[in-house]
Formats: structure tokens, sequence, C-alpha cells
């Protein structure tokens, strides 16, 4: 054996532990990847509110929506004392 083909086993030695650990990190990755591919259905979370009567549903929907829009406003109103607080304190430099 040449020296160029002991020092070559000697590494693959070494490293080949890391590499066969990478490559299974790289391989349960992409497979991780195809599973969140297809997407949340979300319907068959709430498919339990499908069997009430329609008047049920629309209460239920219409609290969704209101929650939605209030939770929307609150974020608005945050933004909005932020930019304000900003614009002040900018004011007075």
């Amino acid at each position: 054996m040449e020296m160029k083909e002991v020092f070559r086993s000697f590494l693959d030695k070494i490293f080949q532990p890391p590499i066969t650990f990478l490559d299974l990190a790289i391989e349960k990755l992409r497979e991780v990847q195809l599973v969140t591919a297809q997407g949340l259905n979300i319907g068959s979370y709430f498919s339990i509110f499908g069997d009430l009567p329609t008047s049920w549903q629309l209460v239920i929907s219409s609290i969704l929506i209101s929650t939605g829009l209030l939770g929307t406003l609150l974020i608005f109103r945050s933004v909005m004392r932020m930019y304000y607080s900003v614009k002040e304190g900018v004011k007075w430099w």
C-alpha cells in the first residue's frame, strides 16, 4: 500500500460515522418535506360542528368570525399605538 492509500483509509475510518449520520439526517428531512407537502386539512378538526343543526353552525361561524375581527382590530390598535409612540419619541429628538 502506498502512503496515500493508508492516509485515505485512515481518514475514511475517522469521518465515516459522522458522514453516515448526516446522510441519515438528510434522508429523514426529505421524508418530512414530503409529509408536510400534503397540507393541513382543518376540515377534519371542525367536522364535529357539521353534526350540529344549521342554526348552531351559524352561531359558531359568527363567533369565529367575530373573534378573528376583534383580533385584527387589537393588532391594528397595537401597531398604531407603537407608531404614535415612535412618532412622539422622534419629535423630541
